[in-house]
């Protein structure tokens, strides 16, 4: 499998990540069960975004497309390929921390109302 290949493949799991991260809630209504995986999904999401961290795979994604000839990135994966969609302005400090708390509080919701739920259905 080529260098390219790879850091493609990257690209999607990192943003196919940031979207279970996101939304992943919602599947949890679907699949009670996914909620081992999803909560430590919403956590290391908001703690990147907090404390200005780089996620592990934009460096490997970086070095696989160096390695295919490709030119890398500066920065992270959302600066790269979200920042002009998201953070028209450009991504501020204020605003990593604004992101991460809107994932922590979108599946906080999230869950508040299926334990709501369940325990409405067991009364």
């Amino acid at each position: 499998m080529s260098n390219r290949v790879l850091a493609d493949a990257i690209l999607v799991l990192h943003g196919l990540f940031i979207l279970f991260a996101l939304a992943g809630g919602v599947l949890v209504w679907r699949w009670p069960r996914l909620a081992w995986l999803h909560l430590p999904a919403v956590a290391w999401a908001a703690w990147v975004a907090w404390f200005g961290w780089e996620c592990p795979l934009t460096p490997l994604e970086n070095e696989l497309r160096r390695a295919a000839g490709q030119a890398g990135y500066a920065g992270g994966f959302i600066d790269h390929y979200l920042l002009g969609v998201i953070y028209p302005e450009g991504l501020t400090r204020g605003a990593q921390i604004a992101s991460g708390t809107f994932v922590a509080v979108l599946n906080l919701g999230a869950y508040a109302l299926l334990i709501r739920k369940r325990r409405r259905k067991r009364s």
